[in-house]
């Protein structure tokens, strides 16, 4: 479980986005800070393992403390000019989400967050492909609504990306749904809105009966050509 604490001036914006963490399978939302000292106090006690840090606080400005609270910083702020953005993240702010924001966009960006984790808890040593690999992951939730339409779960378009990915050959919905948990039905309009968004490459593979057989493989793998299965 990913621990995590939310830093908002505002009571409700607080209570708002710890909301969206509990949403997320493997967040847990445990505790929230309303100042950057009682941050740094809260980061001390709680020790989580990522804080979602606002750049106007009462006491002093959000990106002059990443460095003092131990730990992963989102920043979730509606701070977008250039200085704050560069100051948060030369300090060591992983990403940057300029409010207002939607669920949907925070939930893949910790999505993405998390499988950046996982990837470097799993590496024992970093060479420059491991790297490459890791920071790919950490950003690869920054525009995923560009490409889901209205009423899609990010989640489960990440489940579904995900099946994808590590597969090592191109495969099709029915194999994806079985691999996901979801129906086929379901997994052909995720697996459509990843392939209009360029997440994942379609392709035709013709069977004994002569219909085709639509096949999905992750833009950036080296799978197989689909004859070669």
């Amino acid at each position: 479980m990913i621990r995590v604490l939310v830093v908002d001036d505002d009571f409700r914006v607080a209570r708002l986005h710890s909301s969206f963490v509990d949403q997320v399978p493997g967040f847990q939302a445990v505790g929230v800070a309303h100042s950057a000292g009682a941050a740094v106090a809260a980061c001390h006690e709680l020790t989580p393992d990522l804080v979602l840090l606002d750049q106007y606080l009462p006491d002093r400005l959000g990106s002059h403390v990443v460095g003092e609270l131990g730990a992963d910083i989102i920043m979730l702020t509606a701070a977008s000019d250039v200085s704050t953005v560069r100051t948060a993240l030369a300090a060591g702010a992983l990403n940057y989400l300029v409010k207002p924001f939607t669920a949907a966009q925070l939930t893949a960006r910790l999505v993405a967050y998390a499988r950046y984790r996982t990837h470097l808890a799993g590496t024992r040593g970093l060479g420059q492909a491991e790297i490459d690999r890791a920071m790919a992951l950490l950003h690869d939730g920054d525009t995923p609504t560009a490409v889901l339409p209205k009423g899609r779960s990010v989640v489960t378009a990440q489940r579904i990306l995900e099946a994808v990915r590590r597969a090592a050959v191109p495969m099709t919905a029915i194999e994806i749904a079985e691999a996901t948990g979801v129906s086929r039905a379901t997994a052909q309009r995720y697996l459509a809105d990843l392939a209009h968004g360029g997440k994942v490459e379609l392709s035709l593979r013709y069977g004994s009966t002569g219909r085709p057989e639509h096949l999905y493989r992750w833009r950036g793998s080296a799978s197989p050509t689909p004859g070669s299965r």
